[in-house]
């Protein structure tokens, strides 16, 4: 088992992700009351809301302690493998920044902060945030990396 020593750059990564999630999240709960929406463009909306569950809102009834502990074992085997890993840093850094600042939400408002509102007439996607679109875009790039690779 090999150290890898240049873990710290994708730490950095991870906090700057995790402090973007958790500033905007600030941001609108200083600024906008519960369900309270800004319309930005013709498609897009800056709302309050919150999320109890998980993705798209599944698995509310649960309540938090769930996923809190799922966080924290997530949390320490993406930092595992970011010590002692060898690829796929890059991705795991942002899923490690996006669990922590969802993980944060929970413990700290009981819920997930979501505002980023996007629709097609009144189709909406469920909103997000910036820790959701961290670990979209995390597990995306760990699929490209897996194909490419065989």
């Amino acid at each position: 088992m090999t150290t890898n020593k240049s873990a710290i750059r994708y730490f950095i990564v991870s906090f700057f992700v995790f402090a973007a999630d958790q500033i905007t999240k600030y941001l609108i709960l200083q600024k906008l009351h519960l369900y309270e929406s800004i319309p930005i463009a013709s498609f897009f909306n800056i709302v309050s809301a919150r999320n109890k569950g998980s993705a798209f809102g599944m698995f509310q009834s649960w309540g938090n302690t769930p996923f809190i502990v799922m966080s924290i074992a997530v949390l320490i085997i993406i930092a595992g493998l970011l010590i002692f890993g060898s690829k796929d840093l890059f991705a795991l850094s942002l899923l490690l920044g996006g669990a922590a600042g969802n993980m944060t939400d929970r413990i700290t408002t009981g819920s997930v902060v979501d505002f980023l509102d996007f629709y097609v007439g009144r189709y909406h996607w469920p909103a997000f945030n910036v820790a959701d679109m961290a670990l979209t875009c995390g597990i995306g790039l760990m699929i490209i990396s897996h194909f490419r690779k065989g």
